[in-house]
């Protein structure tokens, strides 16, 4: 029996323990500032099957340290400061309500990280299903209170991260609306740090919340559109694969039973299932 608890809602689907996994595209700012590279990104989701796209939410002058607005790089548009690199890379209203209609059309949902809790009040203006926490932003109480009291599902991600402050995060946060994300801070990780079981190690630890995986947010660590359809399709078919659990013998199985099992006894009618 599922454990009701452990069931979120994000839209219009529920999230958790035996329930479909839930696809999030990881758009974040490699849109680079293009409306036009945001669209396409959202296709490529889309077309991939997933089931949302994420983006990030900052607001520079609060995200960005003072000492480092003047310091200039190197960037796709030139050479200029790093606050106004900052302000270029981040979507406005205008740019949010394009997303929102196309997200619609493509019918696949969007939300993002907020960095700030002006970024939560940006975001919702467009009733986003869920907002997403950062692992950089998981000691960050006030944009935590911030997000509890919007009362929309919030996703936390776990890297970088202790289990004490983990555990300091979900009680700030309440864990009635929260989904948990095991997470490795490192993009791409080292496959010895990944440390998988963690996710059982969360579930043990909270009994009543959910519990997925975050990877990877950096463009030089993100996949293309074609890695991305493989990826999504082979999350469906481990899915089915995992089955019920429930010992049987298939109707595909009684040719090769017949054939290859030299001492045959009879098998009950319920024994034999057959395949849709």
């Amino acid at each position: 029996m599922v454990h009701s608890n452990r069931i979120r809602r994000i839209g219009n689907k529920e999230v958790g323990t035996g329930r479909p996994t839930y696809v999030i595209g990881e758009i974040g700012i490699n849109h680079n500032g293009e409306l036009a590279n945001a669209l396409a990104l959202i296709d490529a989701a889309a077309d991939a099957g997933c089931d949302a796209v994420k983006f990030q939410k900052r607001t520079p002058e609060i995200c960005t340290p003072r000492d480092q607005w003047d310091i200039e790089r190197d960037t796709p548009w030139g050479r200029m400061t790093y606050i106004d690199y900052r302000h270029r890379v981040e979507f406005g209203e205008d740019e949010y309500r394009a997303v929102d209609e196309h997200c619609r059309a493509r019918g696949i949902a969007w939300f993002a990280s907020p960095w700030d809790t002006e970024a939560v009040t940006f975001l919702e203006k467009f009733d986003v299903p869920a907002h997403k926490v950062a692992s950089a932003s998981l000691t960050d109480d006030e944009l935590l209170l911030a997000l509890r009291a919007t009362g929309k599902t919030v996703i936390l991600s776990t890297g970088m991260s202790t289990p004490q402050q983990i555990r300091h995060a979900v009680e700030v946060l309440g864990s009635e609306n929260i989904v948990l994300l095991h997470a490795t801070s490192t993009y791409p990780a080292k496959a010895e740090e990944l440390n998988l079981r963690v996710i059982n190690s969360l579930e043990a630890a909270y009994p009543n919340v959910p519990v997925g995986y975050s990877g990877g947010s950096d463009q030089a660590a993100s996949v293309e559109p074609g890695g991305l359809a493989r990826l999504v399709r082979d999350i469906r078919t481990i899915e089915t694969a995992l089955g019920d659990g429930v010992k049987k013998v298939y109707a595909s199985e009684l040719g090769p039973m017949k054939k290859l099992r030299r001492v045959q006894s009879p098998l009950p009618a319920e024994g034999v299932t057959t395949s849709a």
